[in-house]
């Protein structure tokens, strides 16, 4: 199973279920997933950090 599989079908259910609420809620986990992976060896990431 691919990654855009997953993307498909999870599109699929907010169509067919109607829960729209449920699309901003994971693109904040999302942003904020990468966000951490994608600082975690920077010199930003002590700052980063003391936000949470």
């Amino acid at each position: 199973m691919s990654k855009l599989s997953i993307v498909g079908e999870f599109w699929d259910f907010l169509k067919v279920r109607k829960k729209w609420w449920l699309l901003p809620i994971v693109l904040a986990l999302v942003l904020l997933g990468s966000l951490i992976v994608f600082t975690q060896g920077s010199a930003l990431a002590p700052f980063i950090y003391a936000l949470f």
